[in-house]
C-alpha cells in the first residue's frame, strides 16, 4: 500500500506549473538537483526508511535541498506513515496535498492515511480523509475507497449511512462480494434482518475463487444464522449454518450454532451431533469450550441423566486440567520474558507499521499466544515495543559514532600538536617572501639582458663557455706581436666569433620569450604559495579552537544520546510490562 504512496510521491514534478501539465493520474519524472536528496533517496530505495527520514529532516534543517522542498515533505509524510506515525504524517499531508498536487496523488495519498487511521481506531480521521478524495479513483482503488468508508461508517454507529452507500456501489467482481457483505452487516446491526438476508444469502452462496473468497462466503453464512439465532428464528438459522465448510476457520462456531438452532426447535438428539463433533475438536476454542457444556444440557433435556453427569463431570475434569495449564502460562508469561522469545526470530524483519508477526515462540503457553498475538490491541502495542527496540540499538550505534568521533578529534589534536613545530618553523623563516625577493631580482637581471640585448647571457651552457674562450684568445691575441701567424690566427678567431655570434643571435629573441614565461609562471607559483602561506598562518591560529568546537558539539550529542537512552529504556520496560499484562488478562 504504501509503496504506491510513496512513488507518486517521488514522482512529483518540481513545481506546480508541470504537475498542471500532465494528466491527474500520470506523473511526470523528477530530475534529482540537489546531492542531498538522492543520498535519502539512496536510502529510501534500500528500504532504510528510518535513515532516509533522518537524513531528510537533516539536509531540510542545513538547507540543503532548496530544489525538493516540497516533494522532501511529502516524502517525509509517507516515511511517517509507514513508520506508523500517523499524526506527523497527516500534518504534512493536510499542509502540502493542495490543489497544485495532482488529483491522483492528492487522492491515493488520503486514501492510504485513511486506510492507516482507520485501522489505528481514528474513525474520525479517516472519515475525514476519506472525504477529501476529490472525484473518482481508478476502479480498483475506488471500490476499496467506498468499501473502507462503509466499514468506517459502520463502526461510528451511522448504519444508515453505510446502507445509503453501499446499496448504491457498483465495483469490480471481485470487490462486490465484500460490498455485499458489509451491506447485509449494517441492515443486521440496524435491525433489518429480513433486508439482510438476501445480501448475505448471496455472499453465502457464491462460488468462491479464492481461498478469501471462500473464508468470506463461510463468514457471511455464520453472520446470517446467528442473526437468526438471536431473533428467535432456528429454523431460519439452520440453512445459512450448515452451508459454514466443517474445515474452515469458521467450522466451529458454525456446529455450535447448528446445534442450538436443533435445540431451539426442539431436536435435542440431533443438537448432540454438531455438538459430540465439537468435543473431539481443540478446547482452547471457545466453541469447543461451551460444547463441553452444551452436551450434557442436551443429555439432560433428553432425560439421559446418567450421561448427562458424567458428561458434566468430563467438563468440570477438562476445565480444571486447562484451567492449570493456563495458570502456568500467565505466571511464565509476567514473568517478563514473553516479548524476547516472541520477537526472537523476528530480529532481522522490517520495522514499521507494515510489520506483522509471522510465528509464535516454541513454548509450553505458544498454545494460547495465538488468540492472544492475532487480537489488533496485542498487534499495536507489539510493533511499538518492537520500533522502541530499533530506535534504542540506533541510538546505541550513534552513541558509538560519538566515541570514534572523539577519536578522531583526539588523533587531530596529536597530529597539530606533532606538525606544529615544523610550521611555526617555516612560518618564522619568510621562505615565500625570500623566493619573491628572488623572483624581483631575475626580472630586472632578464630586463638588463633585453635592454642591453646581451645575447650570451642567455646562451646556453656551452655557449656561453665557448663566447668567454673567444673572448680569452681575443685578449691575448690583442697583446700578441702582429706575425703573419698571429695574424692568421686572428682571422680565423673572427670567423669563429662570427658563428657563435650569429648562433646566440638567432635564438635570442626566442629564448628572452621562454625566459619572460618562466618567470611569469614563476609569480603565479609564487602567488598561489602566498595565499596557502596566509591560510596556513589562518589556520594555525584557528584550528586549536575549530577542535575544541567540535569536541563540545560530540560532547552535547552524546549527553542527548544518552537522555533519549535512558527515556526509551523506561518507555521500553513500562511497555513491556503493558503487553505482559495485556496477554495475561486476555488469558485470564
Amino acid at each position: 500500500m504504501l509503496a504506491l504512496l510513496l512513488a507518486a510521491v517521488l514522482a512529483l514534478p518540481a513545481g506546480a506549473a508541470s504537475a498542471r501539465q500532465h494528466d491527474a493520474e500520470k506523473l511526470p519524472i523528477t530530475h534529482i538537483r540537489d546531492l542531498h536528496y538522492g543520498d535519502a533517496l539512496f536510502y529510501f530505495y534500500q528500504d532504510d526508511d528510518f535513515a532516509a527520514l533522518t537524513r531528510l529532516l537533516a539536509y531540510e534543517h542545513w538547507g540543503r535541498v532548496p530544489h525538493h522542498a516540497e516533494e522532501a515533505q511529502l516524502l517525509e509524510g509517507g516515511l511517517y506513515l509507514t513508520l506508523g506515525m500517523h499524526n506527523e504524517a497527516g500534518e504534512r499531508f493536510e499542509r502540502l496535498l493542495t490543489n497544485d498536487v495532482p488529483t491522483g496523488v492528492r487522492n491515493r495519498a488520503w486514501f492510504y492515511l485513511a486506510q492507516v487511521w482507520y485501522a489505528r481506531g481514528y474513525l474520525e480521521r479517516a472519515d475525514a480523509a476519506l472525504r477529501k478524495v476529490n472525484g473518482r479513483m481508478s476502479p480498483e482503488l475506488e471500490a476499496q475507497k467506498e468499501l473502507l468508508f462503509g466499514n468506517v461508517l459502520m463502526h461510528e454507529g451511522r448504519y444508515d449511512e453505510a446502507i445509503r452507500l453501499l446499496a448504491s456501489w457498483r465495483g469490480p467482481l471481485i470487490w462486490s462480494a465484500y460490498a455485499r457483505f458489509n451491506l447485509g452487516v449494517a441492515l443486521v446491526r440496524n435491525g433489518r434482518l429480513g433486508d439482510a438476508d438476501p445480501f448475505l444469502s448471496a455472499v453465502g452462496t457464491m462460488l468462491p475463487a479464492t481461498v478469501e473468497l471462500a473464508a468470506l462466503r463461510d463468514r457471511a453464512n455464520l453472520a446470517l444464522g446467528f442473526a437468526y439465532l438471536q431473533a428467535n428464528q432456528p429454523a431460519r438459522a439452520r440453512a445459512p449454518l450448515a452451508r459454514v465448510r466443517l474445515n474452515g476457520p469458521y467450522s466451529n462456531k458454525a456446529l455450535l450454532g447448528i446445534g442450538w438452532a436443533d435445540a431451539a426447535l426442539g431436536d435435542y438428539q440431533g443438537a448432540l451431533t454438531p455438538w459430540m463433533e465439537l468435543r473431539s475438536r481443540d478446547v482452547l476454542d471457545a466453541a469447543v469450550q461451551e460444547s463441553y457444556l452444551a452436551v450434557p444440557y442436551a443429555f439432560g433435556k433428553l432425560n439421559a441423566n446418567a450421561q448427562s453427569a458424567e458428561f458434566y463431570e468430563s467438563a468440570v475434569k477438562s476445565f480444571d486440567a486447562e484451567n492449570g495449564q493456563l495458570d502456568e502460562a500467565i505466571a511464565r508469561i509476567e514473568k517478563g520474558d514473553l516479548l524476547e522469545r516472541v520477537l526472537g526470530s523476528e530480529s532481522g524483519a522490517r520495522y514499521g507499521w507494515f510489520w506483522q508477526l509471522k510465528s509464535v515462540p516454541d513454548a509450553p503457553e505458544s498454545r494460547y499466544l495465538y488468540a492472544v498475538l492475532a487480537g489488533h490491541d496485542f498487534q499495536e502495542g507489539l510493533k511499538n515495543y518492537r520500533d522502541l527496540l530499533y530506535l534504542n540499538g540506533t541510538l546505541e550505534r550513534w552513541g558509538d559514532s560519538m566515541g570514534a568521533f572523539q577519536d578522531m578529534i583526539e588523533t587531530r589534536e596529536r597530529a597539530y600538536a606533532e606538525r606544529l613545530p615544523r610550521a611555526d618553523a617555516l612560518l618564522a623563516s619568510g621562505a615565500v617572501g625570500k623566493l619573491q625577493q628572488r623572483n624581483v631580482t631575475l626580472a630586472n637581471e632578464l630586463r638588463t639582458i633585453e635592454t642591453q640585448r646581451d645575447m650570451a647571457a642567455l646562451g646556453t651552457t656551452v655557449e656561453r663557455e665557448q663566447w668567454a674562450r673567444v673572448q680569452r684568445v681575443e685578449a691575448a691575441l690583442a697583446a700578441a706581436p702582429d706575425t703573419p701567424e698571429n695574424a692568421n690566427l686572428r682571422v680565423r678567431l673572427a670567423l669563429v666569433k662570427g658563428v657563435l655570434q650569429f648562433r646566440v643571435h638567432d635564438a635570442f629573441n626566442a629564448r628572452l620569450w621562454q625566459e619572460h614565461r618562466a618567470l611569469k609562471d614563476l609569480s603565479l607559483a609564487l602567488h598561489e604559495a602566498q595565499s596557502r602561506w596566509i591560510r596556513v598562518e589562518r589556520d594555525r591560529k584557528n584550528v586549536p579552537t575549530n577542535t575544541g568546537e567540535f569536541a563540545d558539539r560530540v560532547t552535547t550529542l552524546k549527553q542527548r544520546i544518552d537522555t533519549l537512552q535512558a527515556r526509551l529504556g523506561a518507555t521500553e520496560q513500562r511497555q513491556s510490562v503493558f503487553l505482559a499484562r495485556l496477554a495475561a488478562h486476555q488469558l485470564e
